[in-house]
């Protein structure tokens, strides 16, 4: 199983994932969108115990997380916001659904500096509820009635990224502790020692003259002719 990037190309593939366990259906165009302006977000798993038998052949998509980030958030607050989960009923009960949502959210941190993420569902969809409240830790912030085109209503619910900005933080104290780790046994750093003139071809390439480059004046008004760079030999010493 591979967890990847929502590609353009994967999206008539995403929408037959969609149509097959959603109700809340999308055009392809809409898919595009998320994949043109917030493509760190959107991900889908790609199921590699078949291997397409041909380059031509798809991709076999068995799930995907459709996410964006809100443009214009009422509270002030940077957050993004899940469109549309799913995973295929073949697949399901592999861990799919929130090792998906975990790297939309994760990208939502560290590439847009994201506080919560929030989304939408059916308050008839108990199946969906345990995932978000059970095992994605979600919590129900409001009803939203008729939120739904045939008028049922919708659980808005929000998980808070602290834990998200902890993971990310302690990554970079290990990245940094490693870094100066690195230095301290190469070396690097420290004060540059004398070490003596330079021998071999290095120490003949510093006695061959240097070219010295010189300003010229360049403009509309010297025509392309003029509009050249001069290199010129220093003179010999007598």
């Amino acid at each position: 199983m591979d967890i990847v990037m929502l590609h353009p190309s994967h999206i008539p593939h995403v929408q037959t994932c969609n149509i097959t366990n959603l109700p809340e259906n999308y055009f392809a165009k809409y898919y595009l969108y998320h994949a043109l302006t917030w493509p760190q977000l959107s991900y889908v798993a790609i199921d590699l115990s078949k291997p397409p038998k041909s380059p031509h052949d798809p991709p076999k998509i068995v799930g995907y997380v459709l996410a964006k980030m809100e443009e214009e958030p009422l509270d002030g607050i940077p957050h993004g916001h899940i469109t549309s989960l799913s995973v295929m009923r073949t697949h399901r009960r592999l861990g799919l659904a929130e090792k998906l949502m975990r790297q939309s959210q994760k990208a939502m941190v560290e590439t847009f500096g994201a506080k919560y993420v929030s989304l939408h569902v059916r308050v008839s969809n108990k199946a969906a509820l345990r995932l978000y409240k059970d095992t994605l830790q979600f919590e129900v912030e409001k009803v939203e009635s008729k939120y739904y085109a045939d008028g049922e209503d919708a659980y808005s619910m929000k998980q808070n990224l602290d834990f998200i900005w902890d993971g990310v933080k302690k990554e970079e104290a290990l990245y940094k502790k490693d870094d100066k780790k690195g230095d301290a046994e190469t070396g690097e750093g420290a004060g540059d020692e004398d070490e003596g003139d330079p021998v071999g071809d290095e120490g003949q390439e510093d006695k061959k003259p240097k070219e010295v480059m010189r300003k010229v004046k360049i403009g509309r008004a010297l025509g392309v002719s003029d509009l050249v760079e001069k290199v010129e030999q220093p003179k010999a010493s007598s």
